[in-house]
């Protein structure tokens, strides 16, 4: 089977918190967004989220960007979402679609929605949880629902089944767009762009391995063999 980016009618995303590697993404015209979340920024270091969030987007202001609320009280997860809103007109609001107790945010989601923030709703594992919180969002407000279809995989479930599922729920709101999150390789991205899902969002590691698309599979076993045999000779391995 061959595949071809020029013909993705998905859009990519780049999802991460290294500052470089955000705008060497940016700046690629055929990544049409970024997200990011606390847990990314952590490992990258960020000691000052707010800080850190204002140079990205003082940096890139036209592509779309998510950044997450973190709090666990919905009151304060309301506050922190128009906060984060009120940085730049390209942001998108992640929220989690419940609260680290299980109980849906769809409290928070209306709050924000009815005041004209763009919401991403984060951390989606089912096509119920989509039916759930379908109703807090509003036909005029674009928005995302980020359903981590990588994770889903990780239990041995298969994701396209669901994904279609969501796709199919999201059609009854013409702003809502599907994000497949959490790709765990370069497949998942045709996998998504064959089943219609909107965006697909993918790390730099993965993204940047759009340059093997449709690579000789010969010349790559032989490079495979000599990484092997170089490996082996740099390490002086005997037996």
């Amino acid at each position: 089977m061959s595949f071809s980016v020029e013909n993705l009618k998905i859009k990519l995303f780049a999802d991460g918190a290294d500052l470089n590697g955000m705008l060497e993404m940016n700046s690629k015209p055929y990544i049409k967004g970024l997200t990011t979340n606390p847990t990314l920024m952590r490992k990258a270091g960020i000691n000052n989220y707010k800080e850190f969030s204002r140079e990205v987007l003082s940096l890139i202001q036209e592509k779309p960007i998510s950044f997450e609320i973190f709090s666990d009280d919905f009151e304060e997860m309301k506050r922190q979402g128009l906060e984060i809103a009120s940085w730049g007109k390209n942001v998108y609001v992640k929220i989690p679609v419940t609260n680290t107790a299980g109980a849906y945010t769809t409290e928070v989601i209306s709050y924000l929605v009815e005041r004209s923030v763009k919401v991403n709703v984060t951390a989606v594992m089912t096509s119920d949880q989509v039916e759930t919180i379908l109703p807090a969002l509003s036909p005029l407000v674009p928005c995302y629902v980020s359903v981590f279809a990588g994770r889903i995989a990780d239990t041995g479930r298969d994701p396209v089944p669901s994904m279609v599922e969501c796709l199919e729920i999201l059609k009854k709101n013409p702003q809502a767009e599907l994000i497949w999150a959490s790709p765990r390789e370069l497949l998942n991205i045709f996998q998504a762009n064959a089943i219609g899902c909107h965006v697909i969002t993918a790390t730099n590691d993965i993204l940047k391995k759009l340059a093997m698309v449709n690579k000789d599979l010969k010349a790559y076993s032989l490079e495979t063999v000599k990484m092997f045999y170089d490996d082996a000779q740099m390490a002086r391995f005997s037996i």
